[in-house]
């Protein structure tokens, strides 16, 4: 009998991908086979995101790419907005089941009959009932792996809907990471990316024990002690939770990377506190200079929100400034969206559309001019790159351990391999062209 072929696509953040992974292996147990969502399966899987109101349209499309490819297929839809948004989703032409925070990991219980609905048949707990933990990893290319480490989130931030769509914060066990590491080093992965909500709260026990078992230090320095990984990174981690004692730690560690990317929102604090962020510019000010003290020459990316309801050009270029200003070597830029049931929508001084985008675009040409300054601080220093899988118009990239895209001309053999190098030049695309210091085989 031919298996049957489930496909999955994940929208938004790295801690999705993990998931999805998970999930993905639970069907793969029950006998199914795993195909890409361009081929014609019988069930296409969409992990969804609730951040940004694109990623709602974005669901859309997706629903009707799986139905242009196989109007049989089933379709399910998992994640924060199913969570958030569950009758809206299930309401879409094509969607068949619709699962909440803690139904999306035992997908395979709720998937008996393939046929189709009418309606999508909608699963979703209550928040408050996840309160249990599943931990993931995933191993999508051959070079790096996400591994979740916590989940949910306690803090209030007005604008954030992730706490409505995951739950209280509650972290992994520490053996149950380090065996996570464990397996994923044995698959030859060189590089693990940490992943969760809020990571820097990590410790947090199951159950709304509020008891923190362990500390995020505590877990770096376990983590660090595994054989077989060559890198560790740190995805993202709030200011007010990156400790001295983390960054030191980092900056003597076998394989935790020199790349910090930790978000800002607003580099005002009127706007930081409307936000109800748990720190103000000062504090952010303090772990960059930490960092550069320890790490001059290490990666940190920031996120920063534009056009928050009551930002006025004052504040903006207040956060314009203070970036500006600030040793730091890039920024993912958000567009602020209403989100249902937040403090910040109903909140007045709402920016107009036209204003949040030309705000947007400042921030996103400050990035470029922050990337570039600092891959040409990169240059004429020696670094270590992993090479990734892609042939991309002859060239294969990597990144350095400080997160300098480099590239050089494809060769197979390079692919999932270290190898010591010198940074020499920026070519035209923006990634850095490199020398080995050393004979290859």
């Amino acid at each position: 009998m031919e298996k049957r072929k489930v496909a999955f696509y994940t929208l938004g953040c790295k801690l999705n991908f993990s998931e999805t992974s998970t999930i993905a292996r639970s069907f793969q147990d029950e006998g199914f086979e795993r195909v890409d969502f361009e081929e014609v399966a019988d069930i296409y899987v969409i992990n969804t995101c609730s951040v940004t109101e694109n990623a709602d349209k974005q669901f859309k499309q997706y629903v009707k790419k799986a139905m242009k490819l196989n109007d049989k297929a089933f379709v399910a839809a998992v994640g924060c907005y199913a969570q958030l948004k569950p009758e809206e989703l299930a309401a879409v032409d094509g969607v068949d089941l619709v699962l909440g925070a803690t139904e999306k990991f035992k997908i395979t219980d709720y998937i008996n009959d393939l046929s189709k609905n009418d309606m999508g048949e909608v699963h979703s707990c209550e928040i408050a009932e996840a309160d249990f933990y599943v931990g993931s990893y995933s191993i999508g290319d051959r070079t790096r792996a996400f591994l979740k480490v916590q989940d949910g989130c306690d803090y209030k931030c007005t604008y954030c809907t992730i706490p409505l769509a995951r739950g209280i914060s509650r972290s992994d066990a520490l053996e149950n990471v380090l065996k996570n590491a464990k397996e994923i080093s044995e698959q030859n992965i060189k590089e693990i990316v940490l992943t969760g909500v809020n990571i820097g709260d990590y410790g947090k026990g199951e159950f709304g024990n509020k008891k923190h078992e362990h500390t995020f230090l505590e877990l770096v320095q376990a983590l660090d002690d595994v054989d077989g990984i060559e890198r560790l990174r740190i995805s993202s981690i709030e200011p007010n939770l990156l400790r001295n004692e983390t960054i030191e730690f980092v900056s003597k560690s076998r394989t935790f990377v020199p790349h910090f990317h930790i978000p800002l929102q607003s580099g005002s604090n009127d706007i930081l506190k409307k936000m109800k962020r748990r720190y103000l510019r000062e504090v952010y000010t303090e772990r960059v200079n930490k960092i550069r003290e320890v790490m001059p020459h290490a990666c940190i990316g920031v996120d920063v929100i534009v056009g928050f309801p009551g930002e006025t050009d004052e504040h903006f270029l207040e956060t314009y400034h203070f970036l500006n200003d600030l040793d730091i070597s890039y920024l993912h830029v958000f567009t602020y969206s209403e989100r249902d049931n937040t403090e910040a929508a109903l909140m007045d001084g709402v920016v107009p559309a036209n204003v949040r985008a030309k705000r947007s675009k400042m921030l996103r040409g400050l990035s470029v001019k922050k990337r570039r300054a600092f891959y040409e601080s990169q240059l004429g220093t020696s670094r270590t790159v992993l090479f990734e899988g892609e042939n991309k118009e002859g060239y294969i990239h990597g990144f350095t351990e400080n997160y300098v895209k480099v590239k050089t001309p494809w060769n197979p053999e390079l692919v999932n391999t270290l190898h010591d190098i010198t940074l020499t030049r920026i070519d035209e695309d923006g990634s850095v062209r490199m020398e080995f210091n050393e004979v290859l085989p």
